[in-house]
């Protein structure tokens, strides 16, 4: 039997839906509606405030994963979805959508590592 990656992507897919399902409602609460309308003020989420926040290694490994999980998310969704287009999927739709989620990946991290080290 020939061994498959898929696994890989759907614990990806999974762990990002997962993250996407419950920070975001947060986020777009937060950002949206609670500090538009006055209940939070926007002095607590200023960029020196997120700065900070991302200089602690457990804020850049929080943001990180906000960051790209819902990306492998997105991508594995974007991928599978193009089935259901009538696209007949390949390797180079594979390569793009993985890839693009991989560099995604790959930058925030050394974005916040940069953070991290100043």
């Amino acid at each position: 039997m020939k061994r498959s990656n898929e696994p890989i992507f759907w614990g990806l897919f999974g762990a990002g839906g997962m993250v996407a399902a419950i920070v975001t409602p947060v986020c777009i609460l937060i950002t949206g509606l609670l500090i538009p309308l006055g209940i939070l003020t926007s002095d607590t989420y200023t960029f020196s405030r997120v700065a900070i926040l991302a200089s602690h290694w457990l804020g850049a490994l929080i943001l990180w994963v906000i960051i790209s999980l819902p990306m492998w998310h997105a991508m594995h969704r974007i991928y599978h979805g193009l089935h259901d287009l009538g696209v007949k999927s390949c390797a180079v739709h594979k390569w793009l959508c993985y890839g693009l989620a991989f560099v995604v990946t790959i930058a925030s991290a050394v974005l916040l590592l940069q953070m991290l080290t100043r």
